[in-house]
């Protein structure tokens, strides 16, 4: 595999490297401590590097997942398949992407047997994604995957979306060949002009034409080593990714419709119409139209505003300014004897040989709070607890 920050072409062409002995005992002869602190720093290293990118990002976000449903997902090198596996992880990914990035939009697409198939049209809602999902566990893999099909019909659904938008494409790919009807470079071609960013996550090994696809739109390449892994790759479509300069800056009319119950009539909810549709007085009503929906964020299909709430708006308001990063100290007499998150006694000589102390409160914290708190919470108790900051 060829290294990208190594001056060689080839990994073989560089220099003897005695990679293990970076992995050293503690004071009882194992090794967990060490690999530990190697995963753990890492994750920081990349949240790190999330946070020093920039600010301006792409929130308001239009992905398109497309999923390889070909014969190479019958493998058996992730357990129990590669098919059961990763829908088991989408299932995992589906909620957690709406509840980050709850005014962007999701869709799923399948490609098997030299075909692409829109499987799941762009929706806010995930439990139709997770429902169709479930479903596709009980597809049959089968025949070759077509990557110039799968980017067609992407690329003909986002390259109607306003320019303020973000276009994403994220492709999981198992298979190591691609049959197409036509140059696929041209297809290429096609995601570049309409600002589409592609990012790929391959379940077998580096191929070429994924890898040039990735660097020219501006995306992200990986190859996954185990399911562990794989989980990571896939959760680190969550973060909203830098937005374009090509991308427009534009005011977006919202509303905030508010739940009647009391003394509303009955009526039909427009976000199941595909469904069988029934009379019902609870829901949300757009300010403009007047039109039902039983679920929120949702964009009206009568007037086309976008339904929101104050929540909604504030949870991706959290991309744009990030909780710092906490300063990594050596654990030593002066220090902290616990963790302020978890109450955790610090072990000098175990994985807590580092902590990290945040820079506006000063308290300190073990890694593992320090990587919830990033990841999940975004925010300092410490800072939160003091009304002075």
């Amino acid at each position: 595999m060829m290294d990208d920050d190594d001056p060689k072409e080839y990994r073989w062409e560089s220099g003897y490297e005695k990679t293990w002995e970076a992995v050293t005992e503690d004071t009882s002869g194992r090794i967990e401590s060490s690999v530990t602190d190697m995963v753990l720093r890492s994750k920081r290293k990349r949240m790190q590097a999330r946070q020093d990118a920039g600010v301006r990002l792409g929130i308001m976000r239009h992905v398109f997942i497309v999923l390889d449903m070909s014969s190479a997902m019958n493998e058996q090198d992730l357990k129990p398949t590669r098919h059961h596996c990763l829908v088991k992880i989408l299932q995992e990914f589906v909620p957690e992407f709406h509840e980050q990035n709850p005014i962007s939009q999701l869709g799923l697409i399948i490609t098997q047997n030299k075909v692409a198939k829109k499987y799941t049209d762009l929706s806010n809602n995930p439990l139709k994604h997770l429902e169709n999902l479930t479903k596709l566990l009980e597809v049959p893999c089968r025949g070759e995957p077509s990557l110039q099909n799968s980017l067609d019909l992407a690329v003909s659904s986002l390259c109607h979306l306003p320019l303020h938008t973000s276009r994403e494409i994220v492709l999981l790919y198992a298979a190591l060949t691609t049959c197409d009807p036509g140059e696929i470079t041209q297809t290429m071609q096609k995601v570049q002009a309409n600002n589409i960013r592609v990012s790929v996550v391959g379940l077998a090994a580096e191929l070429h034409i994924c890898k040039e696809l990735s660097s020219s739109t501006g995306g992200s390449f990986s190859v996954c080593l185990n399911d562990v892994h794989l989980r990571e790759l896939v959760r680190d479509q969550l973060e909203p990714p830098l937005a374009a300069a090509s991308m427009d800056h534009t005011l977006i009319k919202v509303g905030f419709p508010h739940q009647v119950t009391a003394n509303a009539k009955p009526a039909l909810c427009m976000c199941h119409l595909d469904d069988v549709p029934s009379l019902s007085t609870r829901g949300y009503y757009c300010p403009q139209c007047n039109a039902k929906y039983c679920d929120l964020p949702a964009e009206c299909r009568v007037c086309g505003l976008m339904l929101v709430t104050a929540p909604h708006l504030a949870r991706s308001y959290r991309h744009l300014f990030p909780l710092k990063p906490f300063i990594e100290e050596d654990c030593v007499e002066g220090s902290s004897p616990s963790c302020y998150g978890c109450f955790k006694l610090f072990e000098k000589e175990g994985i807590d040989k580092h902590i990290y102390r945040c820079n506006s409160c000063n308290h300190q914290f073990c890694v593992d709070c320090d990587l919830f708190l990033h990841d999940t919470v975004h925010t300092c108790p410490g800072c939160a607890s003091n009304p002075a900051l």
